[in-house]
């Protein structure tokens, strides 16, 4: 489960900023919700986006990776 910055706060730092924990999380959630975004919102997803690309990619950028660790370290 996600426990860093929320968005209220990581919106007053640059994306070059963010943590990789916080790019990931908030890609996916954004990604979930995209058809219901706004402009606003689009924008903010393209900037993390481009961030996540800037630094060649991210190595667990889909969600199952931490659920697909936590599976693993239960069994």
């Amino acid at each position: 489960m996600y426990r860093g910055r929320d968005m209220t706060k990581l919106s007053m730092v640059s994306k070059k900023e963010w943590k990789d924990d916080e790019l990931t999380y908030f890609h996916h959630s954004l990604q979930q919700i995209t058809p219901y975004l706004n402009e606003e919102g689009r924008k903010i997803h393209r900037q993390i986006i481009e961030e996540i690309e800037s630094r060649g990619g991210l190595p667990c950028i889909d969600s199952n990776c931490t659920h697909d660790k936590d599976i693993k370290s239960k069994g």
